[in-house]
């Protein structure tokens, strides 16, 4: 089934991560990048929209077979709950609502998270902050593989398992790298979504809640579009942690794909990330970047090169608090 990656390990720098002083470089010549930083007005009414097809959806498929109900899960419905998590990526960074109004995009992403099937939005946004500002920190950013992942699953064979893992994985990740006291908007996260899948088995029984969670672990492992998760940090190049994507597949994912633009403005929604390089061009055009996310994954399986210990870390030393 092939050789196993001849990394054994991270490959760790001793530099800060590099976003923090691209974004001063940056707004330096081009100041204007600041007037697009601010709420997206329009992904509320995008995101609603979503949630409610799927509602629609859940009752579609209430009386198809098994088999035809785990195709439209795979083929549409999980396309549309991936991209909702990655709306529940841009609300977490407020940009539903304005920094004003955090409790209110947090709300909003337990409403966006409800076709997904099980909670995760809030404590998603508690992680999420620690990957932008402490990026490669081994401890700090969970989304690395651990060391046993990356021992585990090292041949191609074993890396396709471990892709089609990756919903559990990064579900579990977290509470074993850096484990976090629960807050009281996690509790409430899920307990609306405990509701709201109470709610559709009582409606119209097990086959529309089975729908949207098979959709959603099925299009977060083993699919083109997850492919933006080894597109965005995975070291294809040495010492090149971050890379962008410009194909069609933003279209549907907000821009996720313009990933070095998000990661040097996290406050600017994705909707305008194409702007960004549009006013910095000479900070973007020459960078190493991914022209297909099916490439990415099919690189990653057969490179030998390749493999979950393909990412930067570094040791980063917290302040202690007074």
């Amino acid at each position: 089934m092939g050789n196993t990656v001849v990394r054994d390990d991270f490959e760790w720098v001793y530099t800060e991560q590099p976003h923090c002083s691209r974004r001063k470089q940056i707004l330096a010549k081009y100041p204007e990048i600041k007037s697009l930083m601010g709420p997206d007005p329009q992904l509320k009414w995008v995101v609603t929209a979503m949630v409610l097809t799927q509602v629609l959806c859940c009752f579609l498929v209430r009386a198809l077979s098994w088999k035809w109900l785990l195709f439209w899960a795979y083929m549409f419905g999980g396309c549309i709950n991936h991209s909702l998590t990655l709306a529940i990526h841009d609300i977490s960074h407020n940009v539903a609502f304005g920094n004003r109004s955090a409790t209110l995009n947090r709300l909003f992403g337990i409403f966006a998270n409800l076709p997904v099937g099980v909670p995760y939005s809030v404590s998603f946004k508690k992680y999420h902050v620690d990957h932008h500002r402490y990026l490669g920190g081994d401890g700090l950013d969970v989304d690395i593989p651990t060391r046993l992942e990356a021992r585990l699953f090292g041949s191609p064979a074993r890396k396709v398992l471990w892709l089609f893992l990756q919903p559990l994985f990064y579900a579990l990740r977290p509470l074993v790298v850096n484990p976090k006291p629960v807050s009281r908007l996690e509790l409430l996260n899920v307990l609306v979504q405990l509701a709201f899948d109470v709610l559709l088995v009582w409606l119209w029984g097990p086959k529309p809640l089975v729908y949207l969670v098979a959709g959603s672990v099925l299009c977060m492992g083993l699919h083109p579009v997850s492919g933006h998760f080894i597109a965005e940090h995975y070291m294809y190049l040495t010492g090149i942690e971050t890379y962008s994507y410009y194909g069609p597949l933003n279209y549907i994912t907000f821009n996720v794909g313009y990933h070095m633009e998000h990661h040097d403005f996290p406050s600017i929604p994705g909707s305008r990330l194409p702007q960004v390089k549009k006013m910095a061009p000479e900070f973007y055009d020459n960078l190493p970047q991914h022209d297909s996310w099916t490439r990415v994954l099919w690189d990653f399986v057969f490179c030998d090169s390749l493999g979950p210990y393909s990412r930067i870390k570094r040791h980063i030393q917290l302040k202690k608090k007074q």
